[in-house]
């Protein structure tokens, strides 16, 4: 199963959100959506679920400080004690055998990232 992992700041929108996951590789396969617990009731996250047809799985502070990630943003280290939340949601939601197909991507704006991990969680 792959789950999608994203990360945005506030200010992103649902077309932020859906720019990052085309980068990240798309849908095609993808089961869930995973961010942040505190951001999983965001509108443009709720909005770009909706329009998927997807699940939001909200990942707790630490499932996403117990994720090594190939990517770091010191500022995303500082709020989530972990180096990617794209990367560290993906990761924790698809389960303990899980691998990332790919480092995070951004979107065109720069305002969100998503990722996309392979797993056999639930």
């Amino acid at each position: 199963m792959k789950i999608a992992g994203i990360g945005f700041r506030e200010a992103a929108n649902i077309s932020s959100l859906r720019s990052a996951l085309i980068s990240a590789g798309g849908t095609d396969g993808v089961i869930a959506l995973a961010t942040a617990a505190e951001k999983a009731e965001a509108v443009a996250l709720v909005a770009l679920a909706a329009e998927l047809h997807l699940p939001i799985r909200a990942i707790t502070p630490d499932a996403l400080a117990a994720v090594e990630t190939k990517t770091r943003s010191e500022r995303v280290v500082a709020r989530f004690g972990t180096g990617s939340l794209a990367e560290a949601a993906a990761l924790a939601a698809a389960g303990p055998t899980a691998r990332l197909l790919g480092p995070r991507a951004a979107s065109a704006d720069g305002m969100a990232t998503a990722a996309i991990a392979e797993g056999d969680g639930e």
